[in-house]
């Protein structure tokens, strides 16, 4: 899943108003953000084998610290105690661990059974939503279009820069995820890693949005007092 987790993130913006776009952004994709770290570093590993799945030509070989279940509880309560160590916000240091966790869960429903439940066990779990293409595309086409919604219902612009900034990362995302689906497959897992890497940009891109758009108060939410 790609743009599903994206989704969880800007739609956390209502329950958790108080923290960045960038941060649930972070929080959302945050084993995604380490795991081309670790494969470039040689901790983890994949494979380009086109056909695997009808959805994505990658196999997950090893990845046991960044998408075993328990690796990804584990990073879940550390970004959690961090949040909460500098923020001091109980809710939203729960928020953001869940998030973590949500990524474990998307990947679940759609991945084939390349997901450890425990570094150190073999046994391997997913649902293989992955096996069909125009399922998959309709799944993750209505997550992210009902994230838009929500965050762009949740917030509102404060210039010009928070609604351009908006809309011009939310076309670049799907863009990219229609390029995945119908481009060529990469060529090689190193390729992988380095463009994985870019990842971190839409972080960035998401604290530039936010501190320009604003959050709208409930009742002006339920009035439909938001702006693009």
């Amino acid at each position: 899943m790609f743009i599903g987790h994206y989704a969880i993130g800007f739609a956390a913006k209502k329950a958790a108003p108080r923290v960045s776009l960038g941060t649930l952004i972070l929080a959302s994709q945050f084993v995604d953000l380490l795991w081309p770290l670790f494969m470039l570093a040689g901790l983890e590993r994949v494979k380009v084998a086109p056909g695997i799945t009808a959805m994505t030509p990658l196999d997950f070989t090893h990845y046991p610290f960044t998408h075993s279940l328990f690796g990804v509880i584990v990073w879940a309560v550390v970004f959690g105690a961090v949040y909460y160590a500098f923020r001091r916000e109980a809710f939203a240091s729960l928020l953001l661990g869940g998030l973590v966790v949500s990524h474990w869960l998307l990947d679940f429903l759609t991945h084939r059974p390349d997901l450890q439940l425990f570094p150190w066990l073999e046994t391997r779990v997913g649902l293989g939503l992955w096996d069909s293409v125009p399922a998959t595309f309709i799944v993750e086409t209505l997550m992210f279009a009902a994230g838009v919604y929500i965050y762009t219902r949740a917030t509102s612009i404060r210039n010009n820069t928070g609604r351009y900034a908006w809309w011009v990362m939310v076309v670049f995302l799907f863009t990219i995820y229609l390029t995945n689906l119908f481009g060529p497959p990469p060529p090689s897992p190193d390729a992988i890693g380095v463009s994985g890497l870019a990842l971190w940009l839409f972080v960035a891109w998401g604290y530039w949005i936010d501190r320009n758009r604003m959050s709208v108060p409930r009742s002006a939410d339920r009035a439909g007092a938001s702006s693009a």
